[in-house]
């Protein structure tokens, strides 16, 4: 064991999974703050890249103020169009010379941006349907990061922040999730009418759970107002399956509640996105690190997407701290919530945080005396290892929305 300061208790609380109400969203990929996320952390991967490549680290650089005003469009049975395209800046610092070589760091964000929409979000053509542009201000040389290819070095932190995470998930927070990247993976597959931009929330009263989907239906795909219901019924029967399959509680699936059928107000769109018609997107905004909004949990309000990897705390310390805690729990036996907080020092290195604090629910009959080691050892194990959270995070092994 090292000398870091891990302290470990007993949480005064109820466990989220026994408490009478619990609140869980997530905005799928193609919310509009999504997109401005995902843009950033692509333009991040890809700055961090650009850098290693050629001087052999990563320097000074954040994207994570991108963001999205929304376009106007003009949906129709068969296939409408988009009127005013979306509008992306990707706004930030990046150094774009180190020892008088110039680095192509405006080229490098667009190209990595357009490379992420094409991917992640075809139905939105570059070009006519989305506008990316870039404002990288001049970032100093001097601010470059010691992270080199090697790893080997441990950075000092850039600012007195702090990281939270939490394991397990409950079983709402692991339906929400399931239920968005299950409609945005397979199901959208097989069904083209089905737009990235699907919100889900729940709500769990008692044992009753309820989810309430937002899901964007593509025009084109749509033949008259009895089709789109017919799609409608169809991601809600889907939400259902998938929710019932991860609980035995009561469950009931609601989809875009704010329809008017008789005013043929619908949600109904030619991109797939309410980007298209008046929905704006800013970085941060939306889900925290482990791909979830939690009210029942405390949660940083650091924007995680966009930021560089190497030494920024809003990054590290919330992906970290997620890692330890389902580290830990996979680890350590009879756990039966656990909220672990990471505090950092500005100058102070990473691995070594101004306090690591766990907070403890144990399973009945449980003594956290007894695991109380395993878990400080296992915590401490994380910590030793912080700068493989950078290589993960470059290499886009890990999420950050």
């Amino acid at each position: 064991m090292t000398g870091r300061n891990i302290t470990v208790e007993a949480a005064e609380r109820a466990a989220t999974e026994d408490q009478g109400v619990e609140i869980v969203e997530r905005k799928g990929i193609g919310h509009p703050d999504s997109i401005c996320d995902g843009i950033a952390e692509s333009v991040s991967q890809a700055l961090s890249q650009l850098y290693l490549d050629r001087v052999g680290k990563v320097l000074h650089y954040n994207t994570d103020e991108t963001q999205l005003v929304a376009g106007e469009s003009a949906p129709r049975y068969g296939g409408g169009e988009v009127v005013e395209p979306v509008y992306v800046l990707i706004v930030g610092r990046a150094t774009t010379e180190y020892n008088g070589q110039k680095l192509p760091v405006d080229v490098t964000a667009l190209d990595a941006a357009r490379e992420y929409l094409n991917r992640r979000i075809p139905e939105l053509e570059v070009g006519s349907d989305i506008v990316v542009d870039t404002r990288l201000g001049e970032g100093s040389g001097d601010l470059q990061g010691v992270f080199g290819e090697d790893g080997a070095e441990v950075p000092m932190a850039n600012d007195t922040s702090y990281g939270v995470g939490h394991a397990p998930l409950t079983e709402t927070e692991e339906i929400v999730l399931t239920v968005e990247r299950e409609l945005n993976g397979s199901y959208a597959g097989d069904h083209p009418e089905l737009g990235p931009d699907v919100k889900v929330m729940g709500k769990r009263e008692g044992d009753r759970i309820d989810i309430t989907v937002a899901a964007a239906i593509i025009d084109a795909h749509i033949a008259d107002l009895g089709a789109y219901d017919d799609a409608v019924e169809r991601v809600r029967g889907f939400a259902t399956d998938v929710a019932e399959a991860l609980t035995d509680r009561e469950v009931h699936v609601d989809v875009n509640t704010a329809d008017d059928y008789e005013a043929e107000s619908i949600y109904l769109t030619v991109t797939g996105t309410s980007a298209e018609m008046g929905d704006d997107g800013s970085v941060g905004r939306g889900n925290r690190a482990n791909g979830l909004i939690t009210p029942n949990r405390p949660m940083s309000m650091e924007a995680t997407s966009g930021k560089n990897p190497v030494n920024h705390i809003g990054k590290i310390y919330n992906l970290l701290s997620t890692d330890i805690a389902e580290a830990v729990v996979a680890d350590v036996g009879g756990i039966r919530d656990l909220q672990i907080r990471l505090l950092s020092q500005i100058g102070r290195p990473i691995d070594e945080p101004h306090v690591a604090d766990a907070k403890v629910i144990t399973q009945p009959g449980v003594d956290l005396e007894e695991i109380e080691p395993e878990i400080r050892a296992r915590v401490d194990d994380r910590l030793a290892d912080v700068t493989d959270i950078t290589r993960r995070v470059i290499d886009g092994e890990l999420t950050t929305f």
